[in-house]
């Protein structure tokens, strides 16, 4: 791995570590980040910072402006945990049963923090302004938008806007900044089939819920293998099959759940029609009524071209050419996509496994756990791309 410049002071880049294993013994979930927001504001209040705080319930907003003129950035971190039981033993664990930071937003909040410091340090060279947004609720959506809709693109209107993701897909050392599509849009779908309760040896008495169920099951693998192109990514899985209640009765209803990902912003306008037409198409088949409820998560994430290119660049001048990537796309969503539809960006993924340290567990996994250099690489890329785009040009 590239020896990282020092952009970062060494007392900010030991606080990075500090400030993530405090963060994640005392994980708070979507819209009850009271004592993480508290920190935040603390910290950003420290620094001399205006902040807003209760921004969508619990976001925080601060801006560093320069000491030019200049263009605006925003850079966001959000900062809210999961529901999972951590099973990790080590010294900076859960202290808070049945709650993780088991995707990484502790790391991206004190990376964020970091950035915050040192460029309140360099203000005096810095062209433009830089907004700090610390986001709720990403997990379960609604935080982005939330704080879209309270204010946090309007004054000072970003110009750009530039987020990150450890990443346990990519080893310590490897960055990707992917062009275009990098995260799919998310949607939850839940379907409730009516039919007609019988006896199970007297089938024909009754509507049978069931096997209508499994017939929309199957017919809606069509969505991706008959109704959209092959160049066009697109995923329909059925998680959840609910029906009955004993081995002899055909219950009168059926219920599934499941989502739906896509890239393709176009196609994902016309997904909900397809998937209720198959659904009610099967329903009148077997003389079923259906209850559809299509829930929308958030947009696919897509970086503007030329966004991606400057962190690109800035990432090579940190990790080193060979070891940034510009093919690193999931089916995961991200609701950092509600500011990519307003504002040019990029969201970037920082590598943060480690082989060697067993340091493999994915996202949402109650072992997740990162190497903890990905911080410093984290802030240093995220502060490199937001000066090259301001101009500073360091």
């Amino acid at each position: 791995m590239k020896t990282l410049s020092p952009t970062l002071d060494e007392e900010t880049l030991k606080d990075l570590v500090t400030v993530r294993r405090d963060l994640h013994q005392h994980p708070e979930i979507a819209f009850e980040e009271t004592r993480t927001a508290g920190i935040v504001a603390e910290r950003l209040e420290a620094l001399g910072l205006e902040v807003r705080t209760g921004v969508a319930k619990t976001g925080v907003l601060a801006t560093v402006r320069g000491g030019r003129h200049g263009k605006t950035v925003l850079l966001r971190a959000d900062m809210d945990a999961l529901p999972i039981h951590e099973e990790n033993d080590t010294p900076y664990r859960s202290q808070v049963a049945g709650k993780m930071h088991a995707c990484g937003h502790d790391c991206h909040t004190s990376i964020l923090l970091g950035v915050a410091k040192t460029l309140v340090r360099d203000r005096a060279e810095l062209p433009g302004a830089v907004t700090l947004c610390f986001q709720p609720a990403e997990e379960c959506g609604g935080g982005a938008e939330g704080m879209i809709n309270e204010g946090a693109i309007a004054d000072p209107k970003p110009d750009a806007t530039f987020g990150l993701h450890v990443w346990q897909d990519l080893d310590l050392g490897v960055v990707g900044v992917t062009p275009g599509p990098f995260m799919a849009a998310v949607d939850e779908f839940t379907v409730t089939v009516t039919g007609k309760g019988a006896h199970g040896a007297m089938p024909h008495l009754g509507i049978d819920p069931v096997v209508c169920l499994a017939q929309m099951v199957t017919a809606l693998q069509t969505i991706a293998s008959r109704t959209t192109s092959p160049f066009d990514e697109v995923v329909v899985s059925v998680t959840q099959l609910r029906a009955g209640s004993a081995f002899n009765i055909i219950p009168g209803t059926a219920w599934m759940n499941g989502t739906v990902r896509v890239f393709d912003p176009a196609l994902w306008e016309r997904l909900p029609g397809q998937f209720e037409r198959i659904v009610r198409g099967v329903a009148a088949a077997f003389d079923c009524s259906v209850a559809v409820d299509y829930h929308r998560f958030n947009q696919p994430t897509v970086n503007d071209p030329a966004m991606a290119a400057l962190a690109r660049e800035a990432a090579a001048e940190v990790v080193g050419r060979e070891n940034v990537r510009d093919d690193v796309r999931t089916m995961g969503g991200e609701d950092f996509s509600a500011f990519l539809r307003k504002i040019p960006g990029c969201f970037i993924a920082v590598g943060s496994r480690n082989q060697e340290k067993g340091l493999v567990y994915g996202h949402h996994h109650p072992r997740f756990d990162v190497d903890e250099r990905c911080l410093a690489i984290g802030a240093e890329v995220l502060l490199k791309t937001t000066r090259r785009f301001l101009g500073e040009g360091r």
